[in-house]
């Protein structure tokens, strides 16, 4: 990973509303034991650890992870570089799943290992919440040069030009590239590739893997599903009883 995208995701990516929708709904349970899955470079899962919570922060990637570490307050936070296999039995009363991060998930297997991952790693009651986008807004209509566009502007003053693009859709998968153009002319691009699923698909394969799904909200202010601009999926699920694998 170019070092320099790493002040670029900071910059691009402040505290928003859906930080304090997840900060709110992690301090539902008072000092919890947290797990921030896919955690980045740390914005949320250090604002977890100074609410008071135990938090720990799983990343697969350690360019984001050296990030957070260089941080202040970085030492409250257990940092571990790996992906759910790597997470103990029965540790964590809350696990978060943010910036649409399930939806980096993009094989089906790999989506019901992650789930049951984290139903091992919750104790019975414990709780997950993430946010995944609501194919039915088809937000991908936005990627282009025009709509996307946006100025960054970075710590040291400079200011990056950006945009995004789509590239291809197939099936329920959505790739496209994110475009930075430095001011010396230089340009960074940061591909990806995305899985949208209904809430019917959602629901279905939280239930397979033994969670309840409590509700889902359309946006950031609670609203139902398909009523607001958001265009989310944010959906709180409990975990029921362990398990006994076959």
């Amino acid at each position: 990973m170019d070092q320099r995208f790493g002040p670029l995701y900071d910059a691009e990516n402040p505290w928003g509303r859906d930080d304090g929708f997840f900060l709110a709904a992690v301090d539902e349970t008072p000092a919890a034991r947290v797990l921030d899955l896919g955690c980045g470079t740390g914005r949320l899962t250090l604002a977890l650890a100074a609410a008071g919570h135990t938090v720990t922060g799983v990343d697969p990637h350690r360019a984001s992870l050296d990030a957070a570490r260089a941080k202040p307050g970085a030492d409250r936070v257990t940092w571990i570089e790996g992906t759910s296999a790597v997470l103990p039995d029965a540790a964590y009363d809350v696990a978060v799943l943010t910036s649409h991060v399930v939806q980096e998930i993009r094989a089906e297997a790999d989506w019901r290992r992650t789930l049951a991952d984290l139903r091992r790693a919750l104790v019975p009651g414990g709780r997950l919440v993430f946010d995944s986008r609501d194919p039915a807004a088809r937000r991908w209509e936005r990627w282009n040069a025009r709509d996307s566009r946006r100025r960054i502007a970075l710590p040291d003053g400079t200011v990056v030009q950006a945009w995004t693009e789509l590239t291809e859709m197939r099936d329920d998968l959505v790739s496209f590239v994110h475009h930075y153009l430095l001011p010396d002319g230089d340009e960074l691009r940061s591909p990806g590739t995305l899985r949208f699923r209904t809430e019917e698909e959602l629901q279905a394969a939280l239930g397979n893997a033994g969670f309840t799904v409590e509700r889902i909200h359309g946006g950031w202010d609670r609203e139902p599903v398909g009523a607001s601009d958001d265009g989310e999926l944010i959906v709180v699920a409990r975990a029921g009883a362990a398990i006994t694998p076959r």
